[in-house]
């Protein structure tokens, strides 16, 4: 191969070389969500959107693609002093989002940057008028004045600011275990508190249902008072009715009367007997009774024993025409 065909070789390869530099120079493609801005001869000349661009190789120059998409940034704790001068560690998220690129590129040199030193010193801010129990406590009242002075002070700069967090509040080591003795104490005082209303409740039922027992307990033994009250009373008048209905005479009464006697001795515990006055009454009664039925016995068994004890009689009681009344000792019952 001659010279000239070798350089003619090398002309064409530079020209394909030159030819794929220029084409890379000069087509973009942009990415969605993404953003570029396009210098031509060091002058901002426009903003390129997604999609595919051409550009003029070695004219426009394009800067870093900024991302469209909301951003979040944690930064690292700060320290801050509240109003109680009490130091406390805060750790913030910050969500953004770019808005305007051509801004968010000559408005500032790094916005992330810049949003972080923004944070810190507003979080000072509104953290240094608080107490430290208003901090722990107030955690939506500080994202939104963050967030409020973020925004307001970003938004030159092409970024909004969406939500600003508080990731955590650390006080410091003694303040810690002093709150956490003061919880401890307010669960415990609560949980005596609960003891104490569950004890109170539980005797007031307790006494309620002593009372409802003992109102019907009571309101059982006046029915059941009643009701054998009622029954005596039945059974007595039925007694008496049938003795009425029986016509008894006075002797069928005395029996009766001494028949009853003895149950006034039934049971173990009774040691003293007393003997009603009307005992006499009823002897006589009977002894009468008796003494009517007995010489009618007497006559049936014949005249041998009125002719043995004639004489005797007669001659004992002074005459012969008095005869002795029969007593109870003169019953065959008598003996026994």
């Amino acid at each position: 191969m001659s010279s000239g065909a070798t350089g003619l070789i090398i002309i064409l390869a530079v020209l394909i070389i030159f030819v794929l530099v220029i084409l890379v120079k000069s087509v973009k493609i942009i990415p969605q969500a993404r953003a570029g801005v396009v210098e031509r001869l060091g002058k901002y000349q426009r903003t390129l959107n997604p999609g595919l661009t051409i550009l003029i190789p070695f004219v426009d120059r394009l800067l870093p693609l900024l991302d469209l998409r909301e951003q979040v940034v944690s930064f690292p704790p700060q320290q801050v002093i509240t109003e109680d001068s009490l130091v406390v560690s805060i750790d913030t998220v910050v969500y953004f989002q770019v808005t305007d690129p051509r801004a968010a590129t000559y408005e500032i040199a790094n916005y992330i940057h810049a949003v972080e030193q923004l944070t810190t010193t507003t979080l000072r801010n509104v953290v240094g008028g608080l107490n430290l129990e208003e901090a722990l406590t107030s955690r939506d009242r500080i994202n939104g004045q963050l967030r409020g002075v973020l925004d307001e002070a970003t938004g030159r700069w092409g970024i909004r600011v969406s939500r600003v967090e508080l990731k955590a509040i650390e006080p410091p080591l003694s303040i810690q275990d002093s709150m956490e003795k003061q919880m401890r104490a307010e669960r415990e005082r609560r949980a005596t508190i609960l003891t104490a209303e569950g004890t109170k409740q539980a005797q007031i039922l307790n006494a309620e249902g002593r009372r409802q027992a003992a109102i019907l307990a009571a309101e059982g033994d006046a029915k059941a008072d009643i009701l054998r009250a009622d029954g005596e009373s039945q059974a007595i008048a039925k007694v008496f009715e049938a003795i009425h209905k029986g016509n008894p005479d006075q002797k069928l009464l005395a029996y009766q009367y001494l028949q009853t006697l003895p149950k006034l001795a039934e049971g173990t515990s009774n040691k003293l007997w007393i003997i009603p006055s009307e005992l006499g009454e009823a002897l006589k009664g009977v002894g009468s009774a008796l003494g009517n039925f007995v010489p009618d016995a007497f006559g049936a068994n014949g005249t041998s024993n009125g002719s043995t004890n004639g004489t005797s009689a007669a001659s004992s009681n002074g005459s012969s025409g008095a005869a002795a009344s029969p007593t109870l000792a003169d019953s065959p019952d008598a003996g026994r």
